[in-house]
């Protein structure tokens, strides 16, 4: 007998179409057109950012005290932003410094550069300019240093981060001394590192469920991610530390569900299970009073974006982007790469999927706080997962297989991780990658303005 989700006959209606960018271009070419039962015209330009699940923008008014016009408007800003800003880091090169989003509806765009004279053409795309002494890449410099010093030093300094709004790199730590220690010894101690203190030890949020429950080994818990497909083989991503390569896994029901085939942790935090012929990826993440919300794609969401969680201990909450690229020390080992956020969580949350408008933003790792009193989390990015081990996001938008093109590595292709800035070629096209993505069969680049510029 084939096993499937209760939930799935039940599922909303209601396609979460959001994501989090919205087109600033006109359509460059009409080569790409939308695939029969594809997206319309109007999805394209927008991925669907103004038409959000009824249960995303619930939660929204309920974590971030918002009316459902604040919440829709704030979908669609932050939607629009993103385009705005990665055509902005193109075009600033070097001198691009980062981007962030301020306000209750994410209207306020500000974008960072070194140089004066960028103020004019940050302006023109109708963003806020700030010039700040330090570029983007300058940062992520200093902050490795702190990385490859992480791998040696305690745990009272458990965070560091780059801080795009203060333009440094932030050391988070239990005590000045501490913090003191680490930046000295990373060899930072000249470059404007930040030290915060906050008491609090990031942990592992284990046992227990993010979407469904699994089961590891028929004994620990935790988090169902996002459904992936390699080739034929169906599987969802979830959190390293819940098991390792061989580990076997039951699912919310106790019955035989399928095998880890890759997991890393510490380092990253990722891993994927590939799941029995009866287990059937579908799109879905659980939202609040049985409901689903699903995902349409991976575009990496900016800093001051709202994103939202799903766990079985605490349930469907939200907050905002407060960093991406953050190391995390926890008492098992260092973890780099994570992006920090203001959703709350509760141990055995981990695994579980993060979304923003109904783009894919990664599963949880670890975290401190409490959904009671407010607490901070972290995830490891899923655009990651999906490049290092081959797979492809189970998506609400029709797909393509992935399939190469004639024209060999540049030419765009269904199911590859694009990062902003890469150059590809369709139907004799060239574009530019406006938003880092795992690109979809049914938003080739000519269809959307959203991720891609022609030039």
């Amino acid at each position: 007998m084939v096993l499937r989700h209760a939930r799935t006959a039940r599922r909303s209606a209601l396609v979460a179409l959001g994501a989090l960018v919205l087109a600033g271009l006109p359509c460059a070419a009409a080569a790409d057109a939308s695939p029969a039962g594809g997206p319309a015209p109007g999805a394209a330009q927008t991925l669907g950012a103004d038409r959000p699940s009824p249960h995303l923008l619930s939660a929204l008014q309920r974590d971030l005290k918002l009316d459902e016009d604040q919440a829709s408007a704030r979908l669609v800003n932050e939607a629009e932003a993103g385009t705005r800003a990665g055509r902005l880091r193109i075009v600033l090169g070097e001198r691009y410094a980062g981007a962030w989003l301020r306000g209750a509806t994410a209207d306020e765009l500000t974008v960072a550069t070194t140089d004066a004279e960028d103020v004019a053409a940050i302006e023109a795309e109708g963003a806020t300019a700030q010039v700040v002494e330090r570029p983007l890449a300058a940062l992520q410099t200093a902050k490795e240093k702190l990385d490859a010093a992480g791998r040696v030093s305690t745990l009272d300094t458990p965070v560091w981060y780059v801080d795009v709004v203060r333009n440094q790199v932030v050391v988070q730590a239990v005590d000045q001394a501490a913090g003191t220690a680490f930046v000295e010894a990373a060899g930072v101690a000249g470059e404007d590192v930040g030290i915060r203190l906050a008491p609090e030890r990031p942990r592992l949020l284990q046992d227990i469920t993010g979407g469904d429950a699994y089961y590891i080994n028929d004994s620990a818990r935790c988090s169902v991610g996002f459904s992936v497909t390699k080739g034929a083989q169906g599987g969802f991503v979830t959190a390293g530390h819940c098991g390792r390569a061989g580990a076997t896994t039951t699912g919310y029901d106790r019955t035989a569900q399928g095998t880890f085939q890759a997991s890393e942790f510490p380092g990253r935090d990722m891993a994927w299970v590939a799941v029995q012929s009866q287990w059937t990826p579908t799109p879905d993440v659980k939202a609040a009073d049985g409901q689903e919300v699903q995902v349409t794609g991976s575009a990496q969401a900016l800093v001051g974006a709202s994103v939202c969680r799903s766990g079985s201990t605490t349930g469907w909450h939200c907050g905002v982007i407060e960093q991406h690229n953050a190391s995390v020390r926890y008492p098992e080992g260092t973890v780099n790469g994570l992006t920090r956020t203001t959703v709350c969580a509760e141990p055995g949350d981990s695994g579980g999927p993060y979304v923003a408008g109904a783009q894919a933003q990664g599963v949880t790792s670890g975290g401190s706080g409490n959904c009671t009193s407010g607490g901070t989390t972290f995830y490891q990015p899923v655009n990651p997962i999906l490049s290092e081990h081959g797979l492809t996001l189970t998506t609400a938008a029709a797909q393509a297989a992935p399939q190469e093109q004639a024209g060999g590595a540049q030419a765009w292709t269904a199911g590859r991780v694009y990062e902003t800035g890469a150059v590809v070629t369709r139907d004799g096209v060239t574009y530019q990658c406006l938003q880092t993505h795992q690109a979809q069969g049914a938003w080739a680049p000519a269809g959307t303005p959203a991720l891609w510029q022609a030039l």
